[in-house]
């Protein structure tokens, strides 16, 4: 029988941290996932590393790409041949708690929500807690687009409402744009404010440059969303004036409704 959950890894050179993002998921309560690896060109000992889990757990399968073609592809192999109902997406430095998938996938199934995703806790390269994100009770696709409260290592959508939706491929801001896709077909992705992740924050994270990560939400608003001008400069002047409100004035920002902390 197909597994419930299929669990998408995309890995790039991630030696230092793969081991520890694996044994996360295999150590879930929930046990009813596969999880597929997509090793995107790595020159590091990456691969030798997802052979050895997968002599200890059947669940993993591992394609590798032979040159390295970005997370989007990466993903989008992974979704195209996916077989559990529900997708998850892990990045290979990132980190689930162990009630993950159990406390999503009840919550899910309990309200009938095709999409979800929770609140996350910001961990540096030695694994210590740097900050808290919170998340609201639900979004709009309007409201994703003044600025995305999504976190990917957080996200399950449910495949057999959406079907097999892939990622734009752009270099940067993938995962947002699947979220402003999945939200063309549903009125609301729902939040649970508890973090049930830890994302990584170090020098090579895609998002650790917030000069880029604005190239690319604008690349993605304008040429993959086809938004028009007034609506680019609307949406992206909300998405800049949030995301400083958010990093530099929080406390402006929880009066505001724009960040939301942890209960």
């Amino acid at each position: 029988m197909n597994p419930l959950v299929t669990v998408i890894i995309p890995c790039r050179n991630a030696e230092k941290w793969l081991a520890l993002s694996i044994i996360s998921v295999l150590e879930q309560g929930f046990e009813d996932f596969d999880i597929i690896i997509v090793d995107d060109g790595s020159t590091d000992g990456s691969v030798e590393i997802i052979e050895s889990f997968m002599e200890q757990d059947s669940r993993i399968q591992l394609i590798i790409l032979s040159e390295h073609s970005g997370p989007a592809i990466a993903r989008n192999i992974a979704i195209k041949i996916a077989k559990g109902r529900y997708i998850a997406f892990l990045d290979a430095d990132d980190i689930w708690f162990p009630t993950k998938l159990e406390q999503q996938i009840s919550f899910m199934r309990l309200n009938n929500y095709p999409l979800c995703f929770s609140a996350y806790e910001k961990i540096n390269e030695d694994g210590d807690c740097i900050g808290k994100v919170g998340v609201p009770d639900k979004v709009s696709r309007q409201e994703l687009l003044k600025t995305c409260v999504i976190g990917c290592l957080t996200v399950v959508y449910d495949k057999k409402y959406f079907g097999q939706v892939a990622m734009p491929i752009i270099k940067r801001r993938q995962d947002y744009g699947l979220w402003l896709e999945l939200l063309k077909h549903v009125e609301f992705a729902y939040g649970l404010n508890k973090p049930l992740a830890q994302y990584r924050v170090h020098d090579e994270s895609l998002s650790s440059s917030k000069l880029k990560a604005s190239k690319y939400t604008w690349i993605l608003f304008r040429e993959v969303e086809k938004l028009s001008l007034l609506q680019c400069i609307y949406y992206f002047s909300h998405y800049a004036v949030r995301g400083i409100l958010r990093s530099k004035f929080p406390r402006i920002a929880v009066t505001l409704g724009i960040l939301r902390t942890i209960e």
